[in-house]
């Protein structure tokens, strides 16, 4: 993917407001020998699962300034956290795991510059008290130049142990299938001064294993003349909810409400049963399935008055 390709998409997902810092000026080079190498990547052990950064040195030897494309693919679908320091990327299709188009931060390089920076990671998983590992991370720098085997670089995810040894690591595995529960209760909507009628259906969404997302999102279904008002917490909330909070730690159980509201013209009374579908979303890749589907679905009664 070339740089021009890169600059196009981002302005379509960022906007025209955005600014996309160093994606104007020198083009990406012709023919040169270019090289990018990696480091390790050791994900710690933290209280939200493991956090690391893999060192990657880019040495440019063009004739001319340019920016250069860097793709990631993740060892462990979902992983990829951001580049330090900060470039705009766009995300690929899981395949399962993605592949991550970004510029090498810092602008563009000068022939002969080395240039080092990382990529950071995070994996929302149980710790372990012993050390895993996963292959198939990759990083490519695109230059088109003479030696295009030096333009990409292999590497694994290490994981330490919450002992903090990294011997004999086992392989990582991660779920496929999403397992992701909700359940609601009844809403009493109430007059409001303007006349019209507000309330909260309580909602509770649990996600008991580690398959990539990168958010859980609700899917109303209200009785005539009841409307979405939004969530509580607040996120995006349109046709369809975003769970605030992002992404979900195995095990970990949120309570937010769904806001509903009615026109003053709705008469008191049982207005019937409303339901929510619960889904995970991740990148361009559609909706990962779920191990239960019949528990991703929860019904709730609305009254008014």
């Amino acid at each position: 993917m070339t740089r021009t390709i890169i600059r196009r998409l981002l302005a379509g997902v960022l906007g025209a407001g955005v600014a996309l810092t160093g994606l104007s000026g020198p083009a990406v080079a012709g023919p040169g020998d270019t090289a990018v190498s990696v480091g390790r990547l050791v994900l710690e052990p933290t209280d939200r699962g493991y956090v690391g950064s893999l060192p990657v040195t880019v040495n440019y030897r063009g004739h001319d300034a340019a920016y250069l494309d860097l793709a990631v693919t993740e060892p462990v679908p979902g992983a990829f956290d951001e580049l330090d320091p900060a470039d705009p990327c766009i995300f690929g299709v899981p395949q399962p795991a993605r592949t991550i188009y970004c510029g090498v931060p810092g602008g563009a390089l000068r022939p002969g510059e080395r240039r080092t920076f990382t990529v950071d990671f995070r994996v929302l998983t149980t710790t372990r008290p012993y050390a895993m590992v996963t292959p198939g991370g990759k990083v490519t720098v695109e230059t088109g130049d003479r030696n295009p085997a030096n333009d990409t670089a292999d590497f694994s995810a290490l994981f330490r142990s919450t002992t903090g040894s990294l011997r004999a690591p086992r392989p990582y595995v991660r779920d496929i299938l999403t397992d992701a529960t909700v359940s609601a209760g009844s809403a009493t909507m109430t007059r409001q001064e303007d006349g019209s009628w507000f309330g909260r259906v309580p909602m509770t969404i649990r996600v008991a294993g580690d398959a990539a997302h990168d958010a859980y999102w609700l899917a109303p279904t209200l009785p005539s003349g009841v409307d979405i008002g939004g969530t509580e917490p607040a996120d995006v909330c349109t046709a369809h909810c975003m769970v605030a909070g992002g992404k979900f730690m195995p095990g970990e159980e949120r309570t937010i409400a769904l806001l509903i509201w009615a026109p003053a013209e709705v008469s008191p009374g049982d207005l019937g049963t409303g339901s929510v579908q619960l889904y995970a979303g991740f990148g361009w890749g559609g909706l990962p399935p779920d191990v239960d589907p019949a528990d991703n679905i929860a019904t709730f009664a609305v009254t008014a008055g």
